[in-house]
């Protein structure tokens, strides 16, 4: 298998990375490193490249294709949202009615419908992602005495939160593809931080106490949270 890979140099870095994410590998090298000296090291670790590739890519292929066209049906919070279509002016619009996503395409764009549908949807998505996850975090926070400076939603991959030592809570938005019940783990998992910033006896014992499921569902965000994608 040839091992292909973009080299990312920086000279504020002082040894070599590999890193692989969604099937893909990424070397991060100090400025100054010859590139003899990279092949080398990327040879070496071949086997753990290889696997982990493998892996990532098996992972991929499980990840639903959702369609954007009328009558396609997207998952949010462990159900499913049918889309319509409409056309409207400007930029377009999304807006939920109940169980149905009304999409107004607008008339400004260049997008094919089906691109520009999916575009709005997903600027829906990550809106009604900090909308519901801004409640549920700072209404945790209250009851359990706690600071929450700031919510954000981002597309990572390699985290579904992060919790800062300044009281910011940071999720990935996709989250909301997931299981009501596991966005409400992924809450309390990130606000319970905001006590212990560690993965101590005393903080999980804490998550415990807001979420008595969380065994359960933090397993299947393990299993499952690879196939959140739109």
């Amino acid at each position: 298998m040839t091992i292909e890979y973009p080299i990312y140099r920086s000279a504020r870095r002082r040894s070599l990375c590999i890193q692989v994410r969604e099937g893909r590998v990424e070397v991060r090298a100090p400025l100054a490193m010859a590139d003899a000296e990279i092949r080398a090291f990327v040879q070496k670790k071949s086997r753990w490249i290889q696997s982990h590739v493998a892996a990532q890519q098996a992972q991929l292929a499980e990840v639903p294709a959702y369609s954007f066209s009328p009558g396609a049906r997207l998952p949010y919070l462990g159900g499913e949202l049918e889309l319509h279509w409409g056309r409207g002016l400007g930029a377009g619009s999304v807006a939920r009615q109940g169980q149905n996503l009304l999409v107004l395409l607008g008339s400004r764009s260049r997008l094919s419908p089906e691109q520009q549908a999916r575009r709005l949807i997903i600027s829906w998505y990550q809106r009604e992602a900090l909308r519901l996850l801004e409640i549920r975090t700072q209404a945790l926070a209250r009851r359990l005495g706690l600071n929450c400076t700031g919510v954000k939603v981002r597309a990572t991959r390699s985290k579904w939160g992060h919790c800062t030592r300044d009281g910011l809570i940071q999720y990935n938005w996709q989250i909301i593809l997931a299981p009501d019940s596991v966005v409400d783990y992924l809450v309390a998992h990130e606000v319970c931080h905001l006590r212990h910033l560690n993965h101590s006896p005393a903080f999980w014992a804490l998550v415990a106490s807001v979420c008595p499921d969380y065994l359960r569902l933090r397993a299947w965000l393990k299993t499952e949270g690879s196939k959140l994608m739109l």
